[in-house]
């Protein structure tokens, strides 16, 4: 399969005298159409890790490759641009702009690429089918629900074909039954348009969607988890079980 991400020997550190290694070596790959989940406890560096693949926050060492190219070793300029088209961000505040329709919002990004205004319609008009969402595309952000608005995002970080797509706490901020719909929906991205996922959760219900799990613990790598031919619950409960292996419950150690 085509290694779509690798992550190699990432360190971030923060401070001086008295270092906090919030990324401590981390080492692991995803392959093209992987769904994969990323766990650990507060101050875990799950979110540090993802903002270094993200390019917000630049590793104090190691590298990071994105379809084979050293994104480490990108200039600023080459980097703005490596982010906006290769890389599709889902974050827990969803970041539509209020005075955008959920099209335009969508549409933002191929629009700044002078994509033709035809395949900017073909392109949001099959999105929007796969999120769910064509009723709203007429639709500002404060008319729309919680799960709504998320699963807009979510169309926007897919739209372009992007080669990674980044999720911070997708659920987070969504009742059970939107965070069911939205994860749903990422199983479909993953699966007809073959979209690469790289997700941080503290959730394991939201975690069982995943194909693989990576669990962070100081900055580092501590145990991972293969769904393999399970279902998703008996996914959900061998999750519960390496937290319990890993000592405490669940609410300690996710």
């Amino acid at each position: 399969m085509e290694q779509i991400l690798k992550v190699e020997g990432l360190c971030r550190d923060y401070g001086r005298g008295t270092v906090t290694h919030a990324v401590d070596h981390v080492d692991f790959s995803v392959e093209k159409g992987e769904f994969v989940g990323i766990m650990g406890p507060s101050g875990s560096g799950k979110t540090t890790l993802l903002n270094c693949i993200s390019t917000i926050d630049t590793p104090t060492a190691g590298h990071i490759w994105v379809e084979g190219k050293d994104i480490t070793a990108l200039k600023q300029k080459a980097l703005s641009q490596f982010r906006r088209e290769r890389l599709g961000f889902v974050f827990q505040d969803c970041n539509l702009l209020d005075t955008l329709t959920a099209f335009e919002n969508i549409a933002l990004a191929l629009t700044i690429r002078k994509t033709p205004p035809q395949k900017v319609e073909r392109l949001v008009q099959e999105t929007a089918q796969l999120l769910e969402i064509t009723d709203c595309l007429n639709k500002y952000p404060y008319q729309m629900s919680g799960g709504q608005q998320q699963r807009t995002a979510a169309a926007r970080a897919i739209v372009t074909r992007p080669a990674l797509i980044l999720a911070d706490e997708p659920t987070g901020a969504l009742d059970s039954k939107s965070a069911r719909l939205l994860l749903e929906r990422f199983e479909v991205m993953n699966e007809l348009c073959e979209a690469t996922i790289l997700m941080v959760t503290h959730d394991a219900f939201t975690a069982s969607y995943c194909h693989r799990i990576l669990f962070l613990r100081d900055g580092a790598v501590f145990a991972q988890l293969e769904r393999g031919d399970l279902d998703r619950r008996d996914f959900f409960r061998r999750i519960i079980g390496v937290v319990t292996e890993l000592g405490g419950d669940q609410n300690d150690v996710l």
